[in-house]
C-alpha cells in the first residue's frame, strides 16, 4: 500500500468499517474482457477465523453465468465520506474509510441458504424477524469466502 499512514491492519477495525457500510461492490470477471461490477446488499459472518460475505439476488442473471465460468471475485466497501475544503483546489481532499479484498464465490444450496439469511438481515438491523418461505422460489444466496483484504482511511485530524 502506497499510503502506509492510512493503512489499517487491525482485523477488528476492518470488520467494524465493513459493518458501517451499506453496499458491497462485487467485481466479477466479465465474459467480454471487462470487469462486471455489481453494487449489492450483504451480510457478514466469521467462523473459525474465516470471513464470509453473503449476497442475495434473483434466481437468474448475468452474475450467475459469470460465476459459473470463474468464481473468483473482488469486493470493495467504503463510507464515512466528508469533503475537506481548502483555499486552493490542491488543498481539497476527502475523509473516508474503505476495505477491499478478494475471494471465491459459491452458490449456496437450498439447504445451506437459510443459515445465511440472518447474517444478511442482521447487517441492516433486521435481526430476529421471521422469513416468509416464498423467498426460496425467487432468491439465490451467494457466499464469498474472503481470502485476503486490506483497508485504509483518512479520518478527521485529531486536535
Amino acid at each position: 500500500m502506497r499510503r502506509k499512514d492510512r493503512e489499517i491492519t487491525d482485523r477488528q477495525e476492518m470488520l467494524d468499517i465493513m459493518g458501517r457500510c451499506d453496499v458491497c461492490r462485487l467485481a466479477l470477471n466479465g465474459s467480454d474482457g471487462y470487469p462486471y461490477l455489481l453494487p449489492l446488499n450483504f451480510g457478514m459472518e466469521e467462523a473459525d477465523g474465516t470471513l464470509y460475505l453473503y449476497f442475495h439476488g434473483a434466481a437468474e442473471g448475468t452474475k450467475y453465468d459469470l460465476i459459473a465460468r470463474d468464481c473468483r471475485a473482488s469486493f470493495e466497501m467504503d463510507g464515512a465520506h466528508r469533503i475537506i475544503t481548502g483555499p486552493d483546489a490542491c488543498d481539497w481532499s476527502m475523509e473516508y474509510e474503505s476495505v477491499i479484498g478478494c475471494g471465491r464465490l459459491e452458490r449456496l444450496t437450498p439447504e445451506e441458504a437459510p443459515r445465511a439469511l440472518p447474517a444478511l438481515m442482521a447487517h441492516y438491523g433486521g435481526s430476529g424477524l421471521p422469513f416468509n418461505e416464498t423467498w426460496k422460489k425467487h432468491t439465490v444466496i451467494l457466499r464469498l469466502t474472503v481470502e485476503r483484504m486490506t483497508a485504509k482511511a483518512q479520518r478527521p485530524a485529531k486536535g
